[in-house]
């Protein structure tokens, strides 16, 4: 056994969750190695595809996933999906072959310490055949117990050298726990209680750092009469509660923002009030006490200046506040309720733009929301389009949504889907995205067809950089417009089922396919009337 066999076995017994890469020279032993161990890897088309499915995969299933990479090329082919996941502190592992130590003229070297550090990853190394076991645990470790992405680096020498006759199987591994709690201090918690007890309009926002902290936050707000919301990432959490807002800022519907702007005292739930989730501070009334409530200190009041920073665990915080607060209706009536329930985006209705060849985005979204079976897992794009199926497709619970949006790069959405997929395989996989980013990443349908995912892409397809048309108006546009593609032939060209739509009465074949036995991916091509920019992203380039 060489050390690259032995890092592989290592990370197996270690317990990560699915690998994804793309496999060359450099990274070929310690994947079979991965294999090997009883680790699952799926083989992607592109090392950005991988690198973003892994991510997904890690956000919806709750485990460590690992991404397996050559050097050079491999790894820089991954970063924008590395920087993803690292933006948005997924736990997730990146195996990166690297040149030998000797190799200072390889065509494949390049600074991968360096590269790992610029886009907010962690970098480790193994370092020596001595040292292999004790590097690749220390890098699990800080993947697991600080929620970090951590680029491992595998110099080629040093995966060639033998492993230790110590090296035998089951190794005697620690146990690798996840983060400890945080607890508020009490004087803390004491400010937040007499906060909520003096409200009478209070709003609580989950980030996703309340995403495991549903239950906790759903008991407090109940004893002080709070509404629910939350950030897009942790759409879904209180998907079931009657008096749950649903996504807080630019996707909010005009309800919910009329109530979030109505409440006299917001609190945000590992959640970084940005300008994305307030709508540029719109949605925060002047006269609002403003509250954080973070495991970082470094994270309150990053955004915008608050009242009240309490470092802490959203769970363990709410539970501790429990006790001390006063019980009362607050936000929580029943005309407040009904509001709620006849508030959302589906029911709000509009001047259907769709004509002879093309289909309204909203009118689109609210049939296929019907259309498709309500346990679903739903992944969005970016782009001018996004704010459709995230509004309209409503989701299960937080694992049912999935967001890759901290780098705001389009072209993740396909990855993201089939990363999510692969982590609820019980559950229908919905894909929101545009033509552009949905041509981006077009390589991976050959990934999704291989794997017989029954998933549903539904492009929202404007024949253009959609969001750049409506951001610069009058300009010349030749650069961000093309001809119209068939999408649904190029999808029917990878093996999945292809549908052109330019009405609702097109959405027939999707019935069928919902029908069938869902052996192969469905793509909706979906030709959307222009909605003159959508109301989310005009909000944005309105500041």
């Amino acid at each position: 056994m060489n050390v690259a066999e032995l890092v592989g076995r290592t990370l197996a017994e270690l317990g990560v969750g699915l690998a994804f890469g793309v496999v060359g020279s450099g990274n070929f032993e310690v994947t079979n190695a991965l294999r090997a161990g009883g680790v699952r890897f799926v083989a992607a088309r592109h090392e950005g595809g991988a690198a973003t499915m892994a991510d997904a995969y890690g956000r919806m299933s709750g485990r460590v996933p690992v991404v397996s990479l050559h050097q050079g090329c491999g790894l820089t082919n991954a970063v924008t999906g590395i920087t993803e996941a690292a933006k948005s502190r997924t736990p997730m592992l990146v195996l990166a072959a690297d040149s030998a130590g000797a190799s200072v003229r390889s065509n494949f070297r390049i600074d991968q310490d360096g590269l790992a550090t610029a886009v907010g990853a962690v970098p480790e190394r193994v370092h020596s055949a001595a040292s292999a076991v004790a590097d690749t645990v220390r890098a699990f470790r800080t993947a697991v117990q600080q929620r970090r992405t951590v680029v491992l680096n595998l110099p080629l020498d040093v995966q060639a050298e033998p492993a230790p006759e110590s090296s035998l199987f089951p190794l005697s591994l620690p146990d690798v726990p996840g983060p400890a709690p945080t607890r508020p201090d009490a004087a803390s918690v004491a400010a937040l209680a007499e906060l909520l007890s003096a409200s009478s309009r209070p709003v609580f926002i989950a980030g996703r750092g309340a995403r495991a902290s549903g239950e906790a936050l759903r008991e407090l707000a109940s004893r002080c009469g709070a509404l629910l919301a939350t950030s897009a990432v942790a759409h879904g959490l209180f998907h079931d509660d009657p008096f749950a807002l649903g996504i807080s800022g630019g996707f909010a519907s005009p309800v919910a923002a009329e109530l979030i702007v109505g409440a006299d005292l917001v609190v945000g739930w590992g959640c970084a009030l940005n300008m994305w989730t307030t709508r540029h501070g719109k949605l925060l009334s002047p006269h609002a006490k403003l509250v954080q409530v973070d495991v970082e200190q470094a994270a309150l009041g990053a955004h915008r200046p608050i009242d009240l920073g309490v470092v802490g665990d959203a769970g363990c915080t709410a539970s501790d506040v429990l006790p001390a607060v006063r019980a009362q209706a607050g936000y929580r009536t029943d005309d407040v309720a009904a509001r709620i329930a006849t508030g959302r985006w589906n029911d709000v209705a509009h001047d259907d733009l769709s004509g002879s060849d093309r289909i309204d985005p909203r009118t689109l979204s609210r049939r296929l929301d019907e259309l498709l079976p309500a346990d679903r897992i739903v992944s969005i794009d970016s782009g001018n389009f996004m704010g459709y199926p995230s509004a309209y497709l409503s989701v299960p619970d937080e694992r049912g949504f999935c967001f890759t949006q901290a780098f705001q790069s389009i072209g993740l959405g396909l990855a993201t889907a089939i990363g999510a997929a692969l982590a609820r395989p019980d559950r229908l996989p919905v894909l929101g995205t545009g033509d552009g980013g949905f041509q981006m990443a077009l390589s991976e349908l050959d990934t999704a067809v291989r794997l017989h995912l029954p998933l549903v892409v539904i492009v929202y397809n404007d024949a253009a950089y959609g969001a750049e048309v409506h951001h610069f108006g009058e300009a010349d546009m030749t650069t961000v417009r093309f001809p119209d593609t068939d999408l649904a032939a190029l999808a029917r060209g990878f093996g999945c089922t292809g549908v052109t739509v330019r009405g609702v009465s097109d959405l027939s074949p999707v019935q069928d396919w919902l029908a069938g036995p869902r052996t192969e991916p469905l793509v909706i091509d979906a030709k959307i009337a222009d909605d003159g920019g959508s109301w989310w992203l005009a909000e944005a380039f309105r500041h």
